[in-house]
């Protein structure tokens, strides 16, 4: 574990990850104008992004004016750094004046490291799996977060399930919208209490629009004033707001029919809550795999091995009422623990070709 209070004076560290931190606050402190980053590889291969100082900047002050942090608070830094989320936590930590507690990215930082006891936080960016583990902990980590003045959520998708269980925190969570390209977010959701929102409500000085998929596009300081062109399809809501739908690479083509695999999980989820209680803490994905009739068979995977070959066909069962005929899973495989990127992202692709799914894997 790092602490660090101060700016002027670095802490020395033998650990690799804290070596790693140190060398990137180091090189921003010496007045280093550009930094290569990468992205997290969760829906394609990792590409080098270079960003600028500017653009680093201008992303951090509308982090620290959107919830309110000053100079002198405490954030906890346990999500990846060789990725945007992790470095923009040290970058804010710098250039707002920050203290920074930072850990190796673990589902639970509190349960692995005890010592986090000993500091009361005001900020953290979590991953969606990280805030779940600390949320059904029910420990210390559940108290020191529930002290902060605000937890933001991105890095994937906070499903149903999980935004219910964020329902017991009182402090205000939110979940973000953003990547790399566009230097962390720049759109953010209230997830608890009576502000919560399906729409995300992007910042100050940012503009979006729809391109010819309909999926989302963003300018922003923090994009040098160009064009970001994502996979998002989304609904714009006025000029301010957007609900996303899915992404355009999570629609698969079964049998001529186009079927947005998002919108299959949200059904499959409700009947969870319904029907199968004891899965609605399971993670699971809607995929599609090859075939040879239908070109993409829809699938659903979960992360678990305790669904019998019974309770699976009372699953597509329920499906079949509910769905339409084309949209209704052909089978359900299990994983016993699904396979993450490095950023904390479940890796899909990777998943399924693990099942050998794909013939040519």
């Amino acid at each position: 574990m790092l602490y660090i209070d101060s700016y002027e004076n670095l802490p020395n560290s033998d650990d690799a990850y804290e070596q790693q931190a140190l060398e990137f606050c180091k090189k921003w402190l010496s007045g280093a104008g550009t930094f290569l980053l990468h992205t997290s590889g969760s829906t394609g291969t990792p590409k080098p992004i270079e960003l600028t100082r500017a653009q680093m900047i201008a992303s951090t002050e509308l982090t620290g004016k959107t919830f309110g942090l000053a100079k002198g608070d405490t954030a906890l830094v346990c999500v990846n750094i060789e990725y945007i989320a992790g470095v923009m936590m040290l970058v804010r930590g710098m250039t707002l004046g920050l203290k920074l507690v930072i850990v190796p990215p673990v589902s639970n930082p509190f349960e692995k490291y005890p010592t986090l006891a000993k500091y009361d936080f005001d900020f953290v960016a979590l991953v969606p799996l990280q805030i779940q583990h600390i949320i059904e902990n029910e420990g210390i980590g559940f108290q020191k977060i529930n002290q902060m003045k605000a937890i933001i959520v991105g890095g994937a998708a906070v499903n149903a399930s999980l935004q219910l269980l964020i329902q017991q925190l009182s402090v205000p969570v939110f979940s973000t919208y953003g990547m790399t390209e566009t230097v962390s977010h720049i759109a953010i959701k209230r997830l608890n209490k009576e502000s919560r929102s399906d729409e995300f409500e992007i910042f100050d000085g940012v503009e979006i629009k729809l391109d010819e998929r309909s999926c989302l596009a963003i300018k922003a300081p923090a994009s040098n004033h160009e064009w970001i062109f994502t996979n998002d399809v989304v609904e714009l809501i006025g000029d301010k707001k957007f609900k996303i739908l899915g992404r355009y690479d999570n629609i698969i083509n079964s049998g001529g029919v186009k079927i947005q695999l998002e919108e299959v999980e949200k059904i499959v989820l409700e009947l969870c809550k319904v029907h199968f209680m004891e899965l609605t803490n399971k993670r699971f994905f809607a995929w599609g795999i090859p075939d040879d009739k239908l070109g993409q068979k829809l699938v659903l995977i979960w992360e678990t091995n305790e669904i019998s070959a019974i309770y699976q066909k009372s699953i597509l069962a329920k499906c079949a009422e509910k769905l339409p005929k084309f949209k209704i899973p052909k089978a359900i495989f299990l994983v016993h623990t699904f396979i993450e990127t490095p950023s904390g992202k479940i890796d899909k692709r990777a998943i399924a070709q693990s099942l050998l799914l794909y013939p040519n894997a």
